[in-house]
């Protein structure tokens, strides 16, 4: 990308040179005619006649240089847009890299609190079960109830798509 940018900078600056070349040849041969003589006017135009061929050559040479200097240009310009864009991409792909790794170890956690959370819940039930046969005595209801419909989340991939489900415990 710094080549590139190189051979535009190179490229800009042979193009203003050829536009100095040009505005000056364009300067050196005006036929000025303000404090001339009457003689040095007439042989002003003259050697501006024989010389307006030579002249007009040299400046349809360098503005044909300066046509194809432009194209070249923007051909380096939009090669560089390209790959500035390459770049930007690259530059994307690595932030989405570094976020899925971010999310892999979310993931993780969340999956590892899920066991956890899916032990306690059991251990609970346990009590419940344990506990509910002399509470209903007591109190003549259930101690905890719902246990049918507790779940916890867990996240799986299968790749590319990431899913959150449901576990029921």
């Amino acid at each position: 990308m710094q080549q590139i940018q190189a051979e535009i900078a190179a490229l800009n600056f042979q193009i203003q040179v050829l536009q100095q070349e040009r505005a000056a040849l364009n300067i050196n041969n005006a036929i000025s005619g303000e404090n001339d003589s009457p003689l040095a006017t007439v042989e002003a135009y003259r050697r501006h006649a024989r010389e307006n061929p030579q002249l007009s050559a040299e400046l349809k040479g360098i503005d044909d240089a300066i046509a194809a200097l432009e194209v070249q240009l923007h051909h380096k310009q939009a090669e560089l847009a390209c790959c500035q864009i390459e770049s930007k991409q690259l530059t994307q792909q690595q932030q989405l890299d570094e976020a899925k790794r971010v999310a892999q170890v979310h993931a993780q956690r969340v999956n590892q609190l899920a066991g956890e959370l899916s032990t306690e819940i059991r251990l609970l039930k346990a009590c419940a079960d344990y506990l509910s046969p002399m509470y209903w005595q007591v109190y003549y209801k259930p101690f905890i109830t719902g246990f049918k419909t507790i779940s916890v989340p867990y996240v799986r991939s299968d790749g590319e798509v990431w899913t959150i489900v449901n576990r029921i415990v």
